[in-house]
């Protein structure tokens, strides 16, 4: 039973390994001048089994201004760039379907103007069996340009635990996978023994009948 438990996990780690399901994470919030930066926007489905259309509008607030201005608009397949002042240096990096989940867009050249507020918008249509649900969802990105990369002590650390953590789980499924094989060849043998004792038996009976009749 633990054994036929442990490969249900297994196999249900691989398939989400296969799969790819989609995990809401934060954006990185500190570029580097003169480096390109990644804005992350990752919105997921309730249901997969659902099918959507969405489209995502970018927009930005310069630090000291209060309101925002349209940067980027994707509707799958066009990339519109909206402003001059980010000309040639916006690609899109999300979802390549019209099911869009990832908003996320690349910045190259990343200016200290760029220090302020990114907005994403992501407009969804639901294709329901009765109707269709329009939403909305909107994430901000607290941008800051740096001249140098500062790496914190605490992503340092998260980094190291992770990659502890994933070498500790890979031997654990290579442990349970040599139990199970050991303990799957185990019960084979003992059916094969209890097999030849009991064809050992009945030939047994078998001459014992035969001599009788003699």
């Amino acid at each position: 039973m633990i054994c036929h438990w442990s490969l249900l996990v297994v196999f249900n780690l691989f398939v989400s390994q296969c799969h790819g399901g989609c995990a809401e994470v934060d954006s990185m919030t500190e570029a580097v001048a003169g480096e390109g930066f990644l804005l992350g926007c990752i919105s997921c489905k309730k249901r997969e089994e659902v099918s959507a259309r969405a489209t995502v509008d970018w927009h930005f607030k310069p630090l000291g201004v209060e309101d925002f201005k349209p940067i980027f608009h994707y509707e799958h397949p066009s990339a519109n760039i909206m402003d001059e002042d980010f000309s040639d240096r916006l690609e899109w990096h999300g979802t390549k379907n019209s099911d869009i989940q990832i908003g996320a867009i690349y910045i190259h050249n990343v200016t200290f103007n760029e220090t302020g507020t990114f907005r994403c918008t992501i407009h969804r249509t639901l294709f329901l069996r009765q109707y269709n649900e329009n939403v909305t969802v909107e994430k901000e990105v607290q941008l800051t340009v740096v001249a140098v990369a500062n790496r914190e002590l605490t992503s340092v650390i998260a980094e190291i635990m992770m990659y502890v953590l994933i070498l500790v789980l890979q031997l654990w499924l290579i442990g349970v996978l040599i139990y199970c094989y050991k303990k799957i060849s185990e019960e084979y043998e003992a059916r094969e023994t209890h097999k030849a004792l009991k064809a050992q038996a009945v030939l047994a009976k078998d001459n014992c009948d035969g001599v009788q009749l003699e």
